[in-house]
């Protein structure tokens, strides 16, 4: 794949972008008005690059590292590019400044796409001449793990633009997926959402301890979820399918919505009593080292899955 992408933002996501792009063997230029955020982010790339080859997910790291281009002015960085992957703050302000400077230096029909994990793009391009080649890309971090892709067109977007967006995404071996409308926290954090909220109430009114109810993901709702959605899920859950399994539970899970208010759960109290067991468990500073490991775990989960033909 031959094709260049512009990515702006060295941080987290734009970095784990990048080597999504490289990857695939596509030329990438990876922007950052930090020079020193853009020396940080080539030494990070390599190092994820290294672990990606030792868990036997990529057969080589300098290939892949000699496609990223790091560059701290944004015109040179985005000269000749297809695609743009935005990775700056989310904020909508912010964002309408960076999507106004990219319009100044690139083809009026180079995508703009937004790594943001909630806003809707029409929030921060219509004020742009071309608000038509906009829409949200929004990854799982990190994305060269996990390979869902949510593509978000805004009400302006053409369809030339969706339909190149999730071309690309599946030619860099990603997993798109179309949210048909505009909505705040798309699909992923909304269904992550609803999960945390009713765990925080759950922690919160004493009815379980947090070690307790991740036990009850990691070794119940998670084993099935690493493989099948939810709707699979109940479609296999009942001996005649979906209408089945709604007849027989559908009023147990009605009655359990009921009963839930409208309550903030993330209140600073529950929050600090919820701090409190997960520091009792990892202290703050072995934070970046579970990270690692939870990198390293999501790896041999990759590598273990290539093994297997999906459904």
């Amino acid at each position: 794949m031959t094709a260049r992408i512009g990515i702006v933002g060295a941080g987290l996501i734009g970095r784990a972008w990048a080597i999504v792009f490289a990857r695939a063997g596509m030329t990438v230029a990876l922007y950052d008005v930090d020079v020193t955020a853009l020396d940080k982010a080539r030494e990070a790339i390599r190092q994820s690059l290294v672990d990606l080859k030792q868990a036997g997910l990529i057969e080589d790291v300098e290939a892949p590292l000699a496609l990223i281009q790091t560059e701290s002015d944004l015109r040179r960085a985005m000269a000749d590019v297809e695609y743009i992957q935005e990775c700056g703050p989310e904020n909508i302000a912010a964002k309408r400044g960076i999507y106004a400077e990219l319009e100044a230096v690139v083809d009026s029909d180079t995508v703009l796409a937004s790594s943001t994990s909630g806003i809707a793009a029409s929030r921060f391009t219509d004020q742009l001449s071309h608000p038509e080649r906009c829409l949200v890309a929004h990854p799982v971090n990190p994305p060269y793990l996990i390979p869902l892709v949510e593509v978000v067109p805004t009400p302006s977007t053409s369809e030339t633009a969706v339909n190149h967006t999730m071309r690309l995404m599946a030619l860099a071996q990603q997993a798109p997926i179309m949210v048909r409308k505009e909505i705040q926290g798309f699909i992923l954090n909304r269904l992550q959402g609803a999960l945390l909220n009713e765990a925080l109430r759950l922690f919160r009114d004493g009815y379980v301890s947090a070690e307790d109810l991740d036990k009850t993901v990691k070794h119940g709702l998670g084993l099935r979820w690493s493989f099948m959605g939810p709707f699979e899920t109940i479609d296999l859950n009942a001996p005649s399918g979906v209408v089945d399994y709604g007849q027989r539970y559908g009023p147990l899970y009605r009655d359990v919505d009921r009963q839930r208010g409208d309550d903030d759960p993330w209140d600073s109290v529950t929050l600090a009593a919820l701090d409190k067991e997960r520091r009792e468990r990892l202290p703050s500073q072995g934070l970046a080292d579970q990270q690692a490991w939870r990198d390293r775990r999501l790896m041999a989960l990759m590598a273990h899955q290539r093994t297997v033909t999906p459904s």
